[in-house]
This record gives structure tokens, C-alpha cells and sequence, in this order.
């Protein structure tokens, strides 16, 4: 079992991170200045701006 991908509003960060708002279906267009918030383990995600987001761990750089 790998770890989730997608994150929604009130679940709790798996790891420190970077997050950022992903449509789920959007993958042809992509999203408009999507938000992105840093996250310590256990926090909780808060609202997306759109019902239809998630969040997604940025990968590191």
C-alpha cells in the first residue's frame, strides 16, 4: 500500500510539505493560479477554492 496522492479539505498532512490545489479533472488544462500552503505533518488541509480541487504534495526541490 503506497501512500495518497490527493488530499482533501480537513484530512491531515502525511508528511512536512508543500501542497497545491489539483483539479481532478483537470489534467488537459491545468488550473489558474492554484493556492499553495506548506504544511507540517498533521495539520489539516484547509478549503480549496473550487469543490472539484484536492490537494498534492509538491514534489521536493
Amino acid at each position: 500500500m503506497g501512500e495518497w496522492t490527493l488530499f482533501s479539505p480537513g484530512d491531515k498532512a502525511p508528511n512536512d510539505g508543500t501542497y497545491i490545489e489539483d483539479g481532478v479533472n483537470s489534467f488537459h488544462m491545468g488550473i489558474n493560479n492554484p493556492q499553495k500552503i506548506k504544511l507540517r505533518k498533521g495539520q489539516r488541509f484547509p478549503e480549496t477554492t473550487n469543490h472539484e480541487r484536492k490537494w498534492k504534495r509538491l514534489p521536493k526541490q
